[in-house]
């Protein structure tokens, strides 16, 4: 077993019995993790290492593609399901059923993933033997994957607890805090890891699974723009885009998704989940026949969503496949092809890419009246698909329209990835016009439930309003 695997190993059991049991953790013994796991520099990058290999099996990382998808309207349900319908209707239990177990199991491996970062964060802070340049690299890297987390909690959530430190006493009993002040703590964490990653971070052999001062980079200029801070969010953006030795828009769509894409800012390595090497994705969306008539695949793309493709983008040709059972044919997601183990996985989940970095520096743009530079960026992601340029069809286009082409374009280009629809719908404010002819749609489901478990053992836990 790796020394990175045995150190995770060590603090699971510290933390609980169960890695995705954060919840109902006892009181730990920190000051084993921290005489033992920080004790020298080898055992502090193995702590860390098996943070990393904890993102792919922790449940919230898969499910902000899935359900977030299934809420966000662009893919759906091929069958009836316990899992997904609730998610793609809007209407999830809070205590019982499938869509219950998923939400408890978002919320809990969510806090797991906090708990590890803090762990890691202490144990660093008070560790006399590290140098400082492996401190500060340490610290930005858990820091900003405790940023990263929040972000997914509180887009899920909400209002959500904040827990800064390891303190079970403390933890056990928090309340919810406003969305606003953790994503004041998801700035505060991310200006924190880029100051720490100052020094240039090759990737370590290549990999793209390390965050590095340019992933921090590239995550900022995402959230500026959720705080709409569009001079920032230029500002970030533009930083990585002008990167173009270390990052480039790929013309052969087929190996945007392969492990260290030169498109890829940040990926998650699907190794982590061994033994079966294959990402969420792929998993998730590959729809195939298996032994007997089986077929896996329960997410299919909305009919709707792909009627809206041009016939020449190549988006449709290479990112959505179809399956065909009897006369039913069903488009899925294709932007990963590996749905089964293998020992030589060449696919690995792509979080962070250069494209997302265009699209929110066209839209920051736009935002700040900057028409022909808009234009610009926004073309280089029509100009990869192959559809037309808007320089060449539409140059006198109002800010409306573009900014419409825009949210198109993101829909087209980062379906399938982290929920992105979905939250952009909730961050432009457009989800009632998304779900208009939906009669069972209310305002209030735009959060998920906190799940009836956590609410049952800490009192402090409201509820969102609808549940």
């Amino acid at each position: 077993m790796k020394k990175s695997t045995i150190i995770f190993v060590i603090i699971c059991l510290i933390v609980n019995s169960s890695c995705e049991d954060y919840v109902e953790i006892d009181t730990p013994n920190f000051q084993i993790v921290n005489e033992n796991v920080f004790s020298d520099e080898s055992t502090a990058l193995a702590a860390m290492q098996g943070i990393y290999n904890e993102l792919s099996p922790s449940f919230f990382t898969g499910a902000a593609s899935t359900h977030m998808g299934m809420s966000g309207n662009l893919i759906e349900p091929r069958i009836a399901s316990l899992k997904y319908d609730p998610y793609y209707q809007h209407d999830i239990n809070t205590l019982d059923g499938v869509d219950a177990t998923d939400n408890l199991r978002v919320w809990s491996s969510a806090y797991n993933m906090i708990y590890l970062t803090n762990s890691l964060i202490e144990g660093v802070k008070n560790s006399s033997v590290l140098s400082e340049d492996l401190r500060n690299s340490l610290l930005g890297q858990a820091l900003f994957i405790r940023a990263w987390t929040y972000f997914y909690l509180t887009n899920f959530y909400g209002d959500v607890p904040l827990l800064l430190s390891t303190d079970y006493e403390i933890n056990a009993t928090a309340p919810r805090v406003s969305a606003e002040e953790v994503w004041l703590q998801i700035e505060s964490d991310l200006d924190e890891a880029i100051a720490l990653l100052q020094t240039d971070i090759i990737y370590p052999e290549e990999q793209r699974f390390y965050v590095t001062q340019n992933v921090a980079f590239a995550f900022k200029a995402r959230v500026c723009l959720y705080r709409e801070d569009w001079s920032k969010a230029e500002e970030y953006s533009s930083k990585i885009i002008a990167q173009s030795s270390d990052y480039e828009m790929l013309d052969d769509l087929e190996k945007v998704f392969l492990r260290n894409s030169k498109e890829a800012i940040w990926q998650i390595d699907p190794i982590g989940s061994t033994p079966r090497i294959v990402t969420a994705e792929g998993l998730a969306y590959v729809i195939r026949t298996f032994l007997f008539g089986l077929v896996q695949g329960e997410i299919v793309l909305s009919q709707d969503f792909v009627n809206d493709f041009s016939g020449n983008d190549k988006r449709l040709m290479y990112w959505v496949g179809t399956y065909q059972k009897s006369s039913d044919i069903y488009p899925y997601i294709n932007k990963y092809k590996e749905y089964v183990s293998n020992s030589n996985n060449s696919e690995s989940s792509v979080v962070l890419r250069l494209a997302e970095q265009y699209l929110i520096r066209s839209e920051a743009r736009l935002r700040q009246n900057k028409l022909d530079m808009a234009i610009k960026d926004i073309d280089v992601i029509r100009h990869r698909a192959g559809i037309d340029l808007i320089v060449d069809t539409n140059p006198e286009i109002t800010s409306e329209a573009l900014l419409d082409t825009i949210m198109e374009e993101r829909k087209k280009e980062l379906f399938g990835e982290y929920g992105h629809h979905w939250l952009d719908l909730k961050r432009t404010k457009n989800v009632l016009e998304e779900f208009v002819d939906n009669p069972s749609w209310q305002d209030t489901d735009i959060w998920y439930p906190i799940p009836e478990q956590e609410r049952l053992k800490n009192p402090n836990l409201g509820q969102n309003e609808g549940y």
